[in-house]
């Protein structure tokens, strides 16, 4: 299968494994979730679903020379996101508004009640090692360090947004390196420049405060839709359209509603207003500390950058914001 994609261009996939992943139920499922919730009302461009984002984790393992049960680790490492993605992190207690880890907590289990097992069993291959992220350190680390997952988010959605171009994506991705399971940039410049991109991109989107509107308005929607029996917990691992699709139908008998799904629209307006709010969220915030080759070694950005030491103490406790609705 050639396949196309807008971070790593034209590859080939023809592992039988990976390919029957591909076109399994839980991984189709994907290409209709955004990546980030409900960007559609607040950031102008072409949404990433949770599908491009999986592939691509794949895409960049198998391009570094990953194993196979690596590659199959990134590949289904978001089977269990929900509906509108972290937003649920705002609707179910499984989740945590400051860590966005929903989808983390209940991971192994949705796992296992898919059809993801019988897959991993037909090709000989065992389900508990794929599971288990210890055995994945490319696939998988905690933060500031970089990851599979954590530099393809944040390319594809910079190629979305248009906050990279080609040019530069093909720079970062020339220069990152890996070795004993860590990834590393060649020089000081380039993991500046990836270090760069990413405070800009959890500055003005995945911590901003278009976000945390964005978190709090479909996260009050869904829950409101829930709590009076429009939908259930178990429509929520559908797909955006149809759970948006089911609550509909309830509009012209609750006014509640129609009026929070204004403000998950956009329609109603909201400011940060520490002094005067109605609701106060918190958002995840990320920040990055890259490896890079230097004469003695590897040497995280921070260790030659006093500046950046303190950008990613800043950057790494969760953000806060007080919203007020402007009716």
């Amino acid at each position: 299968m050639i396949y196309h994609d807008k971070v790593y261009g034209e590859l080939e996939i023809d592992e039988p494994v990976i390919l029957e992943l591909i076109n399994s139920p839980s991984l189709q499922r994907l290409k209709y979730v955004d990546q980030a919730g409900y960007l559609k009302p607040y950031f102008s461009h072409e949404t990433v679903k949770r599908f491009d984002h999986s592939v691509g984790v794949f895409l960049l393992l198998k391009k570094f020379g990953a194993p196979l049960e690596e590659q199959i680790a990134g590949l289904i490492h978001d089977v269990s996101h929900a509906a509108f993605s972290h937003c649920i992190d705002y609707v179910l207690d499984a989740g945590s508004e400051a860590e966005h880890n929903h989808q983390d907590n209940v991971f192994d289990a949705f796992v296992r009640k898919s059809e993801i097992p019988e897959i991993i069993k037909k090709y000989n291959l065992d389900l508990d090692y794929i599971l288990n992220d210890d055995n994945f350190p490319l696939k998988e680390k905690n933060l500031p360090d970089l990851c599979a997952d954590r530099i393809d988010y944040v390319l594809r959605t910079a190629v979305d947004l248009q906050e990279l171009g080609q040019e530069q994506v093909t720079y970062l991705l020339e220069n990152l390196k890996t070795q004993n399971g860590n990834w590393f940039f060649s020089d000081f410049e380039s993991a500046k420049k990836f270090a760069d991109n990413f405070f800009l991109m959890n500055q003005k989107h995945y911590a901003g405060l278009r976000s945390a509107v964005m978190f709090r308005t479909v996260g009050d929607y869904l829950r409101h839709a829930i709590k009076n029996n429009y939908i259930t917990e178990a429509d929520l691992y559908t797909t955006d359209d149809e759970v948006l699709q089911k609550i509909s139908f309830y509009f012209e008998t609750d006014e509640r509603l129609k009026y929070l799904r204004d403000r998950m629209d956009g329609k109603i307006k909201a400011i940060d207003s520490p002094d005067d709010f109605e609701a106060k969220v918190a958002v995840k915030s990320r920040a990055v500390d890259p490896y890079f080759l230097s004469e003695g070694g590897l040497k995280r950005l921070s260790e030659a950058d006093e500046n950046w030491k303190k950008v990613l103490a800043e950057e790494s406790k969760p953000k806060e914001y007080f919203l007020k609705f402007c009716d």
